[in-house]
């Protein structure tokens, strides 16, 4: 099979988990409700994860509502792991919705324009903006993704449920992710990115695929081979020996 996966590419992502690690913030409450965030997703997310911003800009004080129940409620260990994954997974989606947002007026077409034409002095990314405060601690998205979520969590498929408000990341899911149900959900989110033929391509012989699978190949191939993953939820099955490339990464916002 032709890999598309290179030794480089792991040790620059493991590098980068380096940079990212943070000492994840803690408190002593109880899990806490996610209901708030739901309902603004049911509102205003369709169910092929494209966002109405216009409309959570109208709605954007419940967002911070939510918002502030996570900055004042970090897990603890008290909290069971599916628990504590789903509140980081939903502090990811919720404070990147709340980054386009702040920047929604400006006209962005992509929240690499965050980076790109509005500039914030020391910052080179939107995903290194220091603009979430949890427990008391100043974080930035990345901090969330590589430096909590992939070093505590050996969870390959939360590539599936993270989404960074672009076409191709996978689609963001009209409900909030709960503990009771995340396994489900994080498949679901598999079977939705797999069978979407503009971020995933599958054929017998050959598999065109999103560039979550290049960029955190060494996350997935702990578990089992990429081909294995792809069958897994494709409908349309590879063969083992099938051909791989990578499909460009269209970065336009998920807006609608």
């Amino acid at each position: 099979m032709k890999t598309i996966f290179k030794l480089p590419l792991f040790l620059l992502f493991f590098a980068l988990s380096s940079c990212f690690a943070v000492d994840a913030p803690t408190s002593t409450a109880d899990p806490i409700s996610h209901d708030i965030f739901d309902k603004l997703l049911k509102k205003y997310v369709d169910n092929k994860g494209f966002v109405n911003y216009a409309g959570f800009k109208k709605d954007r004080a419940e967002l911070k509502k939510y918002l502030e129940l996570v900055s004042e409620n970090a897990p603890n260990d008290k909290w069971s792991k599916d628990e504590q994954l789903a509140y980081w997974i939903n502090a990811y989606n919720a404070y990147t919705i709340e980054l386009i947002l702040e920047h929604y007026d400006k006209n962005i077409k992509s929240i690499k324009d965050i980076g790109d034409k509005i500039k914030i002095p020391f910052v080179n990314t939107p995903w290194d903006i220091k603009f979430i405060t949890i427990g008391g601690k100043k974080m930035d998205l990345n901090n969330i993704e590589h430096g909590i979520i992939r070093k505590k969590f050996d969870e390959p498929r939360i590539h599936f449920a993270l989404v960074c408000a672009a076409k191709s990341c996978p689609p963001l899911r009209n409900e909030a992710f709960v503990a009771s149900k995340l396994s489900q959900q994080l498949d679901d989110q598999g079977v939705d990115f797999l069978n979407d033929s503009f971020k995933n391509q599958v054929s017998k012989s050959e598999m065109k695929l999103s560039k979550l699978f290049t960029w955190y190949g060494g996350d997935f191939t702990k578990k089992m081979p990429i081909v294995d993953w792809v069958n897994k939820y494709s409908k349309v099955k590879a063969d083992k020996n099938a051909s791989s490339s990578s499909l460009d990464y269209n970065w336009e916002l998920n807006g609608k």
